[in-house]
């Protein structure tokens, strides 16, 4: 399977990475809801980390469960961590004062969520999102 990792330290990251996360769900036969679903996901996560880690890496996967392929990303950042996950993960949340969608809202978007954050040491978060989920 196909892996990709993409380096987002300016904008112009932002815009190649959902440009190869809609190639990559196009190439598995994803339909276009979905699509659109795992796009602003993965765009609310990077925008998250272009404004509290100051970028980091994204990497993008084909994955199979079975006969079904989805597309995993696993965004990483060295930024300053999450201290309360479970609140991060409230609707409503912001440390910043946007209207984003937040990480309920991301998760909301997706098959699959994971979260793994240290305080002073980064946050990775992994999601995935199935062709036909």
């Amino acid at each position: 399977m196909s892996k990709d990792t993409i380096k987002i330290s300016q904008e112009q990251d932002v815009v190649f990475l959902k440009n190869r996360v809609k190639e990559t769900a196009v190439k598995i036969k994803m339909g276009l809801v979905n699509q659109t679903r795992i796009i602003t996901a993965a765009s609310e996560l990077v925008r998250n980390m272009m404004r509290y880690a100051n970028g980091g890496n994204c990497v993008i996967e084909v994955v199979s469960s079975g006969r079904v392929n989805g597309v995993r990303l696993t965004f990483t950042d060295k930024g300053p961590g999450i201290p309360d996950i479970a609140a991060a993960m409230r609707d409503g949340f912001s440390t910043g004062r946007s209207l984003g969608l937040g990480l309920p809202g991301t998760k909301r978007l997706v098959n699959e969520f994971d979260i793994k954050s240290k305080v002073g040491e980064g946050t990775t978060v992994t999601i995935v999102k199935w062709a036909n989920g």
